[in-house]
């Protein structure tokens, strides 16, 4: 079974359950401030692997130009209902069917984590494809080095890898990728969440 098969399966209750999660998370929210504060203005700004949308709605409360891809459709399907006003569409971040240049920032949280460790570079190579020169990426992911393997979610049967990541490792795919790594931050989790480390990374496509 896929990721997206899986995520298909449970989009429902994970929509339920992630949708408000961001009320809850004041550091989230207040470095999606900074991020918006940088991207509003500039063009398009991508929620990836978008989920529900809660990000993407986050960002448009703050005057961006928001869209969302995940891979689910069954994902997209309720993020286009719980947030009529914002695009979003089914997508592939290993291969995104985007023009190069199209987007003046991407948000991507926990959404790398499924690409596994063997696609992590190839991923944020068609980010930075897909952004403007001088264009910004946050990244979210779980830090450490396991790999968890769900083969049961909500009483759904799946089949899903979550890869975490050391910082110095994310930094050097991000730099393998051709971005320029501006700022790493961390913080404990919420005891509301999974009880891994949250590792924030803030990277640029160079400006020729």
């Amino acid at each position: 079974m896929s990721v997206k098969e899986s995520y298909d399966r449970v989009a429902g209750t994970y929509a339920e359950t992630f949708f408000h999660e961001l009320e809850r998370k004041p550091f989230d929210r207040e470095l999606l401030d900074r991020f918006a504060r940088e991207v509003a203005g500039h063009g398009p700004v991508c929620d990836m692997g978008c989920g529900p949308g809660q990000i993407a709605v986050y960002l448009a409360s703050r005057g961006v130009e928001a869209l969302g891809v995940d891979l689910s459709p069954e994902m997209v399907a309720h993020a286009a209902r719980l947030s009529p006003g914002i695009p979003f569409h089914q997508g592939d971040m290993l291969s995104l069917d985007v023009p190069d240049e199209a987007w003046a920032g991407i948000a991507a949280f926990y959404s790398i984590i499924h690409v596994g460790r063997q696609n992590a570079a190839r991923a944020l190579g068609e980010m930075r494809r897909a952004l403007h020169d001088g264009g910004l990426l946050l990244l979210a992911f779980h830090g450490g080095q396991e790999v968890i393997h769900l083969d049961s979610w909500w009483e759904q049967a799946v089949s899903v890898d979550f890869t975490f990541f050391e910082p110095e490792e994310m930094t050097g795919y991000l730099k393998t990728a051709g971005f320029a790594v501006e700022e790493c931050l961390e913080r404990a989790p919420y005891d509301f969440e999974h009880q891994s480390r949250r590792i924030y990374i803030l990277a640029r496509k160079p400006a020729p």
